[in-house]
C-alpha cells in the first residue's frame, strides 16, 4: 500500500508505465538506499545495482519528523548522484501512521469509496480530513454486499516534509509507504492461512506490523530498541564501546554464554518488556478477529539490526507460543543460493525496508 493515489491529487508525477526508481528508508540515525533492475534470466527476480547506508547526525530527523530539511536534502542529493535515476520510493515513519480497517459497499465507485472513507476518518484517527492524506486497499470481501478495506493515514505535514526534501534533491517521488508494508514485501511469506507479525528491531524503536494477504492491517511502535539494550549493558559493564557491545549482543546475547552472567540478565530485562508488548498486541489482534484462524497471527518475522541478538528468536517463540524466525530479506528479490549479495547477513537485516521499497520499483508502475 502506498500513499501515491492521495498525494498525486496534489503533486502528480509523469505518467509512464515503468519508472526505474530507488528505494530510500530514512530513520533518525541513517539513510539507506537501494536500487534493483529486473533480471532477464530464466527465474526472473531482481539485480542489485546500487546500495548504501549514510549515517545521519542527531538533529536531522527526530522521532520520524524532519527537523533539518536542508541537511536531509543534501544527503538525498548525494544519493541522486550515486544511483543515476530521478525517481524515488520512500518509507514514512510508522510512529506517525494510522491504520484501520472498515467495510465499504462493494458497489461503490472509486470516487464514492474515497468519499465514504474520508467520512470514516473522523471516527478512526485524530486528524480532520483537511489535515490528512490517506490511501486504501481492498483486502477481501467481508460479505455479499461489502468489501473489507484497510486505510492508511498520515498527516499532510508529515508527508510534505519528506516530499519537499525529495523534490529539492531533484527526485520525483512515486510512492510513500509505511515501513512495515515495505518490509512485508521483502520478508513476509505468502501464507494460505493466518497473518504474519513483522518486527523491525531498530536502534531507537521497534516497528511492529501485522500483515494479512500481503497487506498491512495493523501497526504499532515500541520505544524499546537496540539503544535500550546498550544502555542496559553499560549499567553492568560501564563505559564500553558500542562496537564491543554489538559484538557481545550478536555472539552471546540471550544465550548466557558471556563471562559476565549479569549481562544476560540486563538484556532479558529489556527483552521482557518488548515481549510483553508483542504478546499484548498479538492477543489484541487475535481477540479482535473473534477466533477466525485464517486471520490470527501465525508467525513472527524479525528484521532490523536488533534481529542479530543471539537467542532472540528462540526466546520470543517460547514466550509468544508462535513460530519466530529471522526474515530472509532477499526472499522477494533473488535466491541467495544462486547469487551471493554484497551485504553480509548481519547488516542485511537492517536493509529490509529499503529492499521492500526497491522491489516496488521493478514492477510496472500504475497510479490506479
Amino acid at each position: 500500500m502506498s500513499l501515491y493515489r492521495s498525494f498525486a491529487r496534489f503533486f502528480p508525477p509523469p505518467q509512464y508505465m515503468t519508472l526505474p526508481s530507488v528505494g530510500v528508508d530514512v530513520s533518525d540515525s541513517s539513510l539507506k538506499y537501494m536500487r534493483f533492475t529486473p533480471s532477464h534470466g530464466k527465474e526472473g527476480g531482481a539485480q542489485l545495482r546500487a546500495w548504501g547506508d549514510i549515517p545521519l547526525v542527531p538533529g536531522i530527523v527526530e522521532d520520524g519528523s524532519v527537523v533539518n530539511a536542508a541537511e536531509l536534502t543534501k544527503q538525498l542529493q548525494d544519493v541522486r548522484k550515486k544511483v543515476g535515476v530521478p525517481y524515488i520510493r520512500m518509507s514514512l515513519p510508522e510512529k506517525h501512521a494510522y491504520v484501520f480497517e472498515t467495510t465499504i459497499d462493494k458497489n461503490a465507485s472509486s470516487e464514492e469509496m474515497r468519499g465514504l472513507l474520508e467520512f470514516k476518518l473522523q471516527e478512526n484517527v485524530p486528524l480532520s480530513p483537511r489535515e490528512a492524506l490517506f490511501d486504501y486497499e481492498i483486502v477481501e470481501n467481508s460479505g455479499e454486499d461489502a468489501h473489507c478495506v484497510v486505510v492508511t493515514v498520515y498527516g499532510k505535514s508529515t508527508v510534505s516534509e519528506y516530499y519537499d526534501a525529495c523534490t529539492a534533491a531533484g527526485f520525483v517521488p512515486l510512492s510513500f509507504e509505511v515501513e512495515a508494508q515495505a518490509i512485508a514485501r521483502a520478508v513476509a511469506s505468502k501464507r494460505e492461512q493466518g497473518s504474519t507479525m513483522v518486527v523491525d528491531f531498530g536502534e531507537r524503536h521497534v516497528g511492529v506490523g501485522v500483515v494479512h494477504n500481503n497487506v498491512l492491517v495493523y501497526t504499532y511502535t515500541s520505544d524499546v530498541g537496540g539503544r535500550s539494550l546498550s544502555d542496559a549493558m553499560r549499567e553492568v559493564l560501564g563505559d564500553t564501546d558500542e562496537h564491543e557491545l554489538t559484538r557481545i549482543k550478536n555472539e552471546h546475547g540471550l544465550r548466557g554464554t558471556y563471562k559476565n552472567k549479569s549481562v544476560r540478565l540486563a538484556l532479558v530485562k529489556v527483552i521482557e518488556k518488548l515481549t510483553d508488548e508483542l504478546e499484548s498486541h498479538i492477543q489484541y489482534w487475535n481477540d479482535k478477529e473473534h477466533g477466525r484462524d485464517e486471520r490470527a497471527v501465525a508467525e513472527v518475522v524479525l528484521c532490523g539490526g536488533g534481529a542479530n541478538l543471539a537467542g532472540l528468536p528462540e526466546y520470543l517463540a517460547k514466550t509468544l507460543s508462535v513460530p519466530v524466525r529471522r526474515g530472509n530479506v532477499w526472499e522477494g528479490a533473488f535466491s541467495v543460493e544462486e547469487f551471493v549479495p554484497p551485504i553480509d547477513q548481519r547488516h542485511a537485516y537492517g536493509y529490509a525496508t529499503t529492499i521492500g521499497l526497491a522491489l516496488a520499483g521493478i514492477t510496472p508502475f500504475s497510479p490506479s
